[in-house]
């Protein structure tokens, strides 16, 4: 809603010209999005993840061939046993299915939350190189290319490149 506000009052400003601040105004945009993902930072964020990936997949396979092999057994001793041990091995394999899928949940929950803590993280960062260009730059107003209701902005007021090598060579320092 304020956002909405704050568009509306600036498309105002700029259409009326009210005391001449319409001329004053110098605006911009940036692809926060295209920021995270070609920076230096983002994509060592996305490599360590695919890392973390690739280790938990190791993982639930080696505990999918466990559950499949304690299947398999189950299946060729089910007529040799009798009721109470076919039903112990039966509790104990659905104990161990019960186990893979809290591990793959949690494997899961995990990922998204070393994905949501670097994107912050790195987010933060680069909101700070924003604001600092759009004062060095004597910027009025930056908008976030893809939450801002952007409907149209021409290519020349596209800052994103420039953000994107200023934040990476922040990060070199």
């Amino acid at each position: 809603m304020k956002r909405c506000v704050l568009l509306l009052a600036l498309l105002g400003m700029v259409f009326l010209g009210v005391n001449g601040m319409a001329a004053d105004l110098k605006i911009g945009y940036v692809d926060l999005q295209k920021v995270l993902n070609e920076s230096d930072a983002g994509k060592a964020a996305k490599q360590k993840i695919g890392e973390k990936v690739k280790e938990y997949e190791i993982q639930i396979q080696a505990r999918q061939k466990e559950l499949q092999a304690a299947k398999e057994e189950l299946e060729k001793q089910a007529l040799l046993l009798s009721d109470e041990a076919r039903s112990k091995k039966e509790r104990e394999y659905q104990q161990k299915l019960k186990e893979l899928q809290r591990f793959t949940k949690d494997v899961r929950e995990d990922l998204q939350m070393r994905d949501s803590d670097a994107t912050k993280k790195i987010l933060a960062e680069i909101l700070k190189i924003v604001s600092s260009y759009g004062e060095e730059q004597g910027y009025t107003l930056i908008l976030e290319k893809n939450e801002s209701s952007l409907i149209y902005a021409s290519d020349k007021i596209d800052l994103t490149d420039a953000i994107l090598e200023r934040y990476n060579q922040s990060r070199k320092k």
